[in-house]
């Protein structure tokens, strides 16, 4: 998943930068981070692992899901 991959899922589903750290159990500077493609002290890469891509999918699903019910 690319930074603007994650970008767009994020705003796609509607979320702030904080809720998409609160619904993915992270800090609100990790999701800046993964949004940037960079670290911000030191602006070296930063790579979204794919244990985070899978937890977009699954919140994208339960989202999808409560939506509709």
């Amino acid at each position: 998943m690319t930074p603007q991959e994650f970008k767009t899922w994020r705003k796609g589903l509607g979320l702030t930068q904080q809720e998409a750290a609160t619904k993915l159990g992270m800090g609100l500077s990790m999701i800046q981070q993964y949004e940037a493609g960079q670290r911000r002290d030191d602006k070296r890469p930063v790579e979204i692992p794919v244990v985070v891509e899978l937890a977009t999918c699954e919140l994208t699903r339960r989202i999808e899901a409560a939506r509709q019910s």
